[in-house]
């Protein structure tokens, strides 16, 4: 998904989460000159940042 689907997603706003990506402090990948990122992948970041 593109930063402004996994922004919608994480209910955060999308330079936020450019700059989460950016510092490594959530799993995405750089394609070109946009973040993708994977709901599976953010579903675990997620569930293991929450514990």
């Amino acid at each position: 998904m593109t930063s402004v689907e996994a922004a919608e997603y994480l209910k955060m706003h999308v330079k936020t989460v450019c700059r989460l990506a950016k510092e490594g402090k959530i799993p995405a990948k750089k394609v070109g000159s946009e973040w993708r990122f994977m709901r599976t992948v953010l579903d675990k970041w997620l569930s293991e940042s929450l514990v």
